[in-house]
């Protein structure tokens, strides 16, 4: 595969991270042993490099530590999550999708919690991330959190459903598909308990506000297509907006990087002048809901700059900033 150059991808906010995000990293270094989710050596390397905990770090910023570990937990668990996906190979994959997510979805039905040795690292350890949200958080906060995780689990099966099929997705279908397979609606809903924002019902559903979410959602996961394409490229996975592009397109692989910045730079001017029609004036909450965006911003360049400074995950680091 001919290389490629990789844009430097610009954000107009404030470089934030947890002052607490050394102490995070070892808390998740501990926690995924605790429930064998790593087990040998070679692995435990493999994530440490990866810094999840950074991650967290740069996207919720002021968060109290025992919440940034509990969200560093929960991306930890996705990732691991989508990394033993991907590297299940059986024919009827989108079948064990079902199987497996029907019953990591009974965990938030039902809060049962799992002991290791009774349902195995998985299930066990999303009862552990499970239990301790129940404890911060409100009913009506506990039903959005599910509905988004629900819709998660759906876009992983779909996709496993299109590999099945030895489908690429047409860029139509992966846009309106994308937003779930990152489950950054989830991070987003986490918010409330984890940097103690809480907005009423009424703002949360405003619409600008709303599309915001999805402008943030969509700079997010288009940013990572962009910087992980030519590893997935390799790995043949196509649920990657450069690859959808470039095969739609009929176009080259650096065609299509251009083409995926084009439009993840069209969402971040959109969310940008959104910001500026929010109803500061007209709800007595605007500083929750400034306090509300600074997180969007953060998980924005957050997101970019764990990926090009701090991860080993897509071996691009330092590249970028080098330039």
């Amino acid at each position: 595969m001919n290389l490629i150059n990789l844009p430097q991808l610009r954000y107009p906010f404030p470089s934030r991270v947890n002052a607490r995000a050394e102490d995070a990293q070892t808390h998740i270094h501990q926690w995924v042993q605790k429930f064998d989710l790593i087990t040998d050596e070679k692995a435990l390397f493999k994530f440490n490099k990866a810094r999840f905990a950074w991650l967290a770090a740069r996207a919720f910023p002021d968060a109290p530590f025992p919440e940034l570990c509990l969200i560093a937990d929960f991306n930890t668990w996705l990732f691991l999550l989508d990394d033993q996906c991907d590297e299940n190979t059986a024919g009827k994959k989108s079948d064990y999708l079902r199987t497996i997510m029907a019953g990591l979805m009974d965990i938030f039905h039902t809060n049962k919690v799992y002991r290791l040795e009774d349902a195995g690292p998985l299930p066990a350890s999303l009862s552990d991330i499970w239990e301790r949200m129940r404890a911060i958080s409100k009913p009506s906060w506990r039903l959005r959190f599910i509905r988004s995780m629900e819709d998660y689990f759906n876009s992983c099966i779909w996709e496993a459903e299109n590999r099945e099929a030895g489908k690429v997705p047409s860029v139509k279908d992966y846009v309106r598909m994308r937003p779930f397979t990152g489950a950054l609606f989830a991070d987003v809903e986490a918010i409330d308990v984890i940097e103690k924002i809480y907005l009423p019902d009424d703002l949360l559903k405003n619409g600008i506000l709303q599309r915001m979410i999805l402008a943030c959602n969509n700079i997010v996961c288009w940013a990572n297509d962009i910087i992980s394409c030519t590893k997935e490229a390799k790995a043949g996975d196509v649920h990657n907006l450069v690859l959808v592009l470039q095969h739609e397109l009929n176009i080259s692989l650096q065609e299509a990087v251009a083409e995926a910045t084009r439009m993840h730079n069209e969402e971040l001017a959109v969310f940008l002048v959104l910001e500026k029609l929010l109803p500061y004036d007209e709800t007595p909450f605007s500083y929750e809901l400034i306090r509300y965006v600074s997180v969007l911003r953060s998980w924005m360049i957050g997101n970019y700059e764990w990926s090009v400074l701090d991860t080993g995950r897509y071996g691009v680091a330092m590249q970028q900033v080098l330039h």
